[in-house]
């Protein structure tokens, strides 16, 4: 069904030349179909209206969400230099990221047609093939290439290709269509389930990380190094199967909460789970359920692996580690890394013939002892298998610089790394690389297996943030010692708040809040705070702050001797621990709709790193409130790699007169907002080292928007 030339992501270790541009078209053009034929499956425009998961958009979004992506890389990479439809470049941005299972989002967007979505997606289609059409030959393929930001699209779409199948897989089975070509479920079930030894893994020392340049496209998070001596254990021969799993919900196992961990008891209590989500309870059915597969409903196929969530897996740990007298866990990564290191290295090849990945075989999973590899069965392949390591980042990560969000999010100790891939992985996500992880709750094709060992999982990662920009900036926004100066963040509000109205503080707006400190400081007087920022690097550690109240980090003394620091809410009097304060990663030049209505707005230190500085002022009108106040601070301080030169707003000679940005920002707002104040009086201090700082005077500015006359 699929051809295997196409679903591997192309190897890059060579000079760009037509062969390898021609490669990547195919991959681009294949997938951005097998795409559209997902949604085939679904039997009716109404379906696309649907919320399958209730943390989760309709399917409608996603149907857009992929291709909206590629416009967005592309325009902030610089690589095309004009939007195809600005309305649903904002409105398929950015997806529900949910924060808790009962975390839910009942808010009403008005969704476009499905036609004109169609019709979106081939105007992307058009200019993706154009970008393809001229990437520079001759060139090697890096992290900066144009082909990179294409392979980072494709990529991204064969993520959703995954997780937009486990949605129609939750729909309800009356808005799909039973017989969809080309998306073929295994027949192959039995009552018969062989017995599921378990199988020698020997000592290890584990390498992982890839170097830049590298073969393949790789996420950030796969990218330095990482090693770790693995202890010889024991591992299941096969996946678990719904017979083994069946055995534990037969045993009340969703009703007897010392098996789950404390999260998962209360993800079972708020669910009312009492069996796997996929399993249908069926009193005529044989065994009392049916299968959920994407397109149709079969009996319980006791021979396939059972596909769960992380909760799930590891209560039935804790149940089979008692029942069954051994004790048993989940995987770590590096673990996963030994099975496949031993039993699958070197079937790479072959593994469209050995594995149930790539969509080579079915559009389901399949037997748990039909794919055998050396000695286990499925180490790649049928379903991803839960680990029990939570995702963090290796020495040496630097987050991508078009894509920063992809990574940094997940690194939170809340999510936990999947392995082995699908039976519909592909590209990136059917490599032995690959790290995706998920939160504990979330649903995917994932099942896992049990590992027999006398050793504690251990994990290498440094608590403490290591990335220099983010240790400056949390130092800065929050360390009262700088010079004898108060944080830069607090001075501007504290100088913000002579000029807004003190009875009518309902919302602020914080763009470019970078680590957060302005906005937690804005929570003292509004009564809804929300903070952008286009880095997530940055985001991730104010909501950190906002979600655990503390956050580590280290600052460089000299040399190589660092200073540990921790930063608490409650070290800055915040009592409410920010819970009026929400937090986006955003475009400022292309901020979602909903950001409106607002009582003030802040733009600090911002204006002079927007690729297009004039869209974004001339928008500010249109998020806030008659009366309004706004302030915007910045050094000036442009630059071509922030912005061209012809989209700067000062800062050169124009008719042989000086052409200062601070004149040219009054003249823009003079139509919609009245000038109150200025200043440059309030430095922003930041520290390198214990004995060098940079000292800033941005120029600070205030203005109230006008009262229309009635």
């Amino acid at each position: 069904m699929i051809n295997k030339k196409i679903y591997n992501s192309p190897f890059l270790g060579k000079t760009l030349d037509e062969s390898k541009r021609q490669e990547i078209k195919d991959f681009f053009c294949h997938t951005f179909q097998l795409y559209e034929n997902l949604f085939q499956c679904l039997n009716s425009e109404e379906a696309f209206y649907k919320r399958p998961e209730a943390l989760r958009h309709p399917l409608i979004f996603y149907f857009g969400h992929t291709a909206t992506f590629f416009i967005n890389k592309l325009t902030v990479s610089k690589i095309i230099t004009s939007r195809v439809n600005e309305l649903f470049e904002s409105l398929f941005a950015v997806g529900v990221d949910e924060m808790s299972w009962d975390d839910l989002n009942d808010k009403h967007i008005d969704w476009p047609k499905v036609d004109d979505v169609k019709q979106y997606r081939n105007s992307v289609q058009d200019i993706v093939i154009e970008v393809i059409d001229n990437l520079p030959l001759g060139t090697i393929i890096d992290w900066n290439h144009p082909a990179w930001i294409v392979l980072m699209g494709i990529e991204h779409e064969l993520i959703h290709l995954e997780t937009s199948s486990v949605l129609i897989r939750q729909l309800d089975i009356k808005y799909i269509h039973q017989q969809t070509k080309g998306w073929t479920t295994c027949k192959e079930y039995s009552n018969t389930v062989p017995s599921n030894n378990f199988i020698e893994i020997k000592n290890e020392n584990v390498q992982l990380g890839i170097n830049m340049p590298s073969d393949y496209y790789g996420w950030d998070n796969e990218y330095g190094k990482d090693s770790q001596e693995v202890k010889r254990f024991t591992t299941s021969q096969s996946l678990i199967s719904n017979s083994e799993y069946l055995e534990f919900v037969k045993d009340g196992g969703y009703k007897n909460h010392k098996w789950w961990t404390d999260e998962g008891a209360s993800w079972v209590e708020f669910k009312q789970a009492t069996h796997p989500v996929f399993w249908i309870a069926d009193h005529t059915e044989p065994h009392g359920y049916k299968l959920r597969n994407m397109i149709e409903e079969i009996p319980l196929p006791m021979n396939w692996p059972v596909e769960v969530n992380y909760y799930e897996a590891k209560a039935f740990c804790n149940w089979y580690s008692e029942s069954k007298g051994k004790n048993v866990r989940l995987p770590s990564e590096h673990e996963w890394h030994s099975m496949y290191n031993q039993h699958f290295l070197g079937n790479e090849d072959s593994e469209h013939k050995n594995t149930n990945i790539h969509l080579a075989h079915f559009a389901s999973s399949c037997p748990v002892n039909k794919f055998k590899h050396n000695k286990l069965y499925d180490v790649c392949g049928n379903v991803w298998q839960w680990t029990e390591s939570p995702i963090q980042p290796f020495k040496g990560f630097k987050p991508h610089q078009y894509y920063d969000d992809f990574s940094i999010p997940t690194f939170d100790d809340k999510h936990n790394i999947i392995k082995g891939g699908s039976w519909i992985s592909g590209g990136n996500c059917a490599r032995r690389e690959s790290r995706y992880a998920f939160r504990k709750h979330f649903f995917q094709h994932a099942g896992f297996r049990l590992v027999q060992s006398e050793h504690e999982i251990t994990q290498n990662a440094d608590s403490y943030e290591t990335d220099e920009a983010c240790s400056m900036y949390l130092d800065a926004h929050y360390s009262n010692n700088y010079l004898g100066k108060e944080p830069f963040a607090v001075a501007v509000i504290n100088y913000a708040s002579q000029f807004w109205n003190q009875s009518k503080k309902l919302k602020a707006l914080d763009v470019g809040c970078s680590v957060g400190r302005s906005c937690f400081e804005l929570s003292r007087y509004f009564d809804n705070v929300t903070g952008v920022d286009f880095s997530a690097h940055f985001i991730q550690y104010a909501y950190r702050l906002k979600e655990l109240e503390t956050v580590k980090y280290k600052t460089l003394i000299e040399g190589n001797m660092y200073e540990h620091k921790s930063i608490h809410l409650n070290t800055i009097q915040l009592d409410k621990k920010g819970a009026n304060v929400e937090f986006f990663q955003a475009d400022a030049c292309n901020l979602p709709a909903k950001l409106k209505g607002y009582d003030f707005v802040l733009a600090a230190n911002l204006v002079d790193r927007l690729y297009d500085p004039i869209s974004f002022l001339s928008e500010l009108n249109n998020r806030m409130n008659e009366g309004a106040v706004l302030v915007i601070t910045s050094p000036f301080t442009w630059k071509e790699e922030f912005t061209e030169k012809e989209k700067w707003i000062g800062g050169y000679i124009k008719d042989e007169k000086p052409f200062y940005s601070s004149e040219y920002i009054k003249t823009l707002l003079a139509t919609n907002f009245d000038f109150l104040s200025e200043t440059q009086d309030i430095p922003f201090i930041l520290k390198e080292t214990s004995r060098k700082y940079q000292y800033i005077l941005p120029y600070i500015g205030v203005w109230k928007k006008k009262i229309l006359t009635k």
